[in-house]
């Protein structure tokens, strides 16, 4: 009965493309840090480092001379350090959706692109902190932010939003850390039984903590990387929620609102997947393997969640310049009216075009095959993202109770070559990770090359080579 009822089959997009064994996906994706890299690797390397080079000279100026080298100054305490912090914190969250929330929910596209997005949010959250480290004027004494018990019984302000940001991206990257560290570990090993050099094999073997593939092994690596994911999964939500509480428990007009908590995560997330199409497109042009396994229907899914997060964001202006006006409040009616008309006007309706207008060409599935045209997409989200925060940050600030008190701001050298410095270190560390730790997921796509097509790796003679496109029925039976 169940079978006659049963709705018409409905053809997938492959996860895979060409001819796919368990040992050739290993040969494929292991091999890459032992080949010789392409010299568009070197290039954007040798960039990074400059830009790493550059960040180093600007932190050492700061230090030197102090916070006076930056363009903060009255009304504007906060310029570019948070602006960057908050932008920069965002671009990882990508990372922890697609890892730990598409793992919960069994999506297995995401295999395919978790290593790249959690190694993003490393690096993204490590140029995050940097900021409000130096930004507090005295980075030699950042400890006192900490909890440490002294003789002395002080304790840090545990009601400063800067406290908990402290807690909230400390946390934030202890659990990437380990979460990316935990899917390593098998792969590891594979770079351990193939590597050539001494060693390589005592380094992948150190840090792979005596893998052997057994049963017993596996048990515990899956209960351990559901732990996880688990564990990563809130943080999604309440880590940019905890960031944008550093704002809203203020009563400046433009940031005391209900609002932000959802604003600042749909953000993030818009942000963090626009960043991983900006690197997963080049690198699937450097290296021509890696197109076997990130598929079109890959960016294709990835253009779409950006697309979806966009419409949120979008909302969240509308709704935002709508309650300043709803509220009959004049300081928020202000507030909204020089955002749109005031001396920064220009930034705001840059910032509408980029992440409002911009990504509505997504909704057109040409636009999304379009490698190149998606890539220039990817990059405008990231300014307009970069652009809502300077809007939120300074353009609040500039102008605020009193007429007496307003000011313009206006970033120095120090400022650009700090956040220019930290696109460079992150850029620098990504390039890095593609040169010596396996880029993609091995163990679990041929955990879910096993699951879509049968014993691909072929334990009789007649195994399965070409990737067939995954069916389902209709019904969802």
């Amino acid at each position: 009965m169940q079978e006659a009822i049963r709705a018409g089959t409905v053809q997938e997009p492959p996860l895979f493309e060409g001819e796919q064994t368990y040992e050739r996906i290993t040969a494929q994706i292991g091999d890459i840090p032992f080949e010789k890299h392409p010299i568009g690797w070197t290039v954007m390397f040798g960039l990074g480092f400059t830009g790493t080079t550059l960040l180093v000279f600007a932190l050492c100026m700061l230090l030197l001379w102090g916070v006076g080298i930056w363009g903060v100054n009255q009304p504007v305490g906060w310029g570019f350090d948070i602006i960057n912090f908050v932008w920069w914190i965002g671009i990882g969250h990508a990372g922890t959706l697609i890892s730990a929330i598409l793992l919960l929910l069994r999506q297995g596209w995401r295999m395919s692109i978790n290593r790249f997005a959690e190694a993003m949010t490393i690096f993204a959250v490590m140029c995050a902190g940097l900021f409000p480290a130096v930004h507090t004027g005295r980075p030699w004494v950042d400890y006192w932010l900490l909890p440490i018990p002294n003789w002395l019984a002080v304790w840090p302000q545990f009601r400063s939003p800067l406290e908990w940001d402290v807690f909230a991206v400390s946390t934030y990257f202890t659990v990437s850390v380990l979460f990316w560290y935990m899917g390593l570990i098998p792969d590891l090993a594979a770079v351990r039984d193939r590597a050539k050099s001494h060693l390589a094999k005592v380094i992948s073997g150190i840090l792979s903590w005596g893998w052997r593939n057994s049963a017993v092994h596996w048990m515990r690596f899956e209960s351990a990387y559901l732990l996880l994911a688990g564990l990563s999964t809130p943080l999604v939500l309440s880590v940019h929620s905890v960031v944008s509480l550093d704002f809203a428990i203020s009563i400046v007009p433009g940031w005391h609102v209900t609002i932000f908590p959802p604003y600042f995560v749909a953000g993030a997330i818009y942000s963090g997947f626009a960043m991983v199409l900006t690197l997963v497109i080049p690198f699937r042009i450097l290296y021509p393997k890696l197109r076997e396994y990130i598929t079109m229907h890959h960016i294709d899914m990835m253009a779409k969640v950006m697309l979806a997060t966009g419409l949120i964001v979008f909302y969240g202006y509308m709704m935002e310049a709508f309650f300043g006006f709803y509220s009959a409040n004049m300081f928020e009616k202000y507030m909204i009216t020089n955002r749109m008309f005031g001396p920064y006007w220009p930034v705001y309706w840059a910032l509408i075009f980029c992440n409002g207008v911009v990504p509505q060409l997504l909704w057109f599935r040409k636009v999304r095959h379009h490698l190149w045209l998606l890539f220039i997409i990817s990059l405008i989200v990231n300014v307009g993202m970069w652009l809502e925060r300077f809007v939120i940050v300074v353009v609040s600030l500039h102008r605020d109770f009193t007429p007496s008190g307003w000011g313009m701001y206006g970033p120095t050298i120090w400022d650009v070559a700090t956040y220019v410095g930290t696109i460079g270190f992150f850029v620098m560390m990504m390039f890095l990770f593609a040169r010596f730790v396996p880029m993609l997921a091995m163990a679990e796509l041929k955990d879910l090359w096993y699951r879509l097509y049968g014993h691909g790796g072929g334990h009789n003679g007649h195994a399965k080579t070409e990737a067939p496109a995954p069916t389902r029925t209709g019904g969802g039976v």
